[in-house]
């Protein structure tokens, strides 16, 4: 089943998009069951890019995926959130002006991971070939090929192998390079 039948999307039964007229979206993309996307905001979705189930993109800010990124089950980027530190209260059924809401971009960089269940809040840069361990609650910016547990990085990918890798997909037909589902 395709859902959406989004040209190179691959969409289940329980997948949900909200905002569709606001998601740009590359090639080789798949989006599993239970996923929820709100799009107010642009998004765009590269290439090669798996959101695995029971995850959520909301908030009402821009949200990027760059090509070969993926979303562990149970991630959630929030774009958007209330910030209850100095004068705001409530939710959203009250006037903005009594909240403190603060809304942004999160962005995750070619090669990125973001490992099940992790939590990536706005105003934050996954950087290129950044792998986040499960259970990471990311509240600011991650530099290229780190591996973070949260936001404390306690290793580095291997870019090297990782690139030599990518060389050898670029050189390999597209219907060899592609998984079962495009088949």
């Amino acid at each position: 089943m395709d859902k959406y039948k989004i040209p190179n999307v691959k969409t289940f039964e329980y997948t949900k998009i909200i905002g569709l007229e606001n998601i740009e979206f590359g090639k080789h993309i798949i989006i599993d069951d239970f996923v929820l996307i709100y799009a107010k905001e642009k998004i765009t979705i590269g290439n090669y890019v798996h959101i695995a189930s029971f995850s959520s993109i909301s908030g009402g800010g821009e949200f990027i995926m760059e090509d070969f990124s993926g979303l562990a089950s149970g991630c959630r980027i929030i774009t958007g959130s209330d910030d209850f530190k100095d004068w705001g209260f409530g939710n959203p059924t009250i006037a903005n002006e009594f909240r403190n809401a603060k809304v942004g971009k999160v962005k995750i960089e070619k090669f990125a991971i973001v490992g099940t269940n992790s939590v990536v809040l706005p105003d934050v840069v996954i950087g290129e070939g950044a792998a986040v361990a499960a259970n990471s609650l990311i509240t600011k910016s991650l530099e290229p090929w780190g591996i973070y547990v949260g936001n404390k990085k306690v290793g580095e990918r291997n870019k090297e192998e990782v690139l030599k890798n990518y060389e050898k997909f670029l050189v390999t037909p597209e219907n060899e390079c592609v998984g079962s589902l495009f088949k």
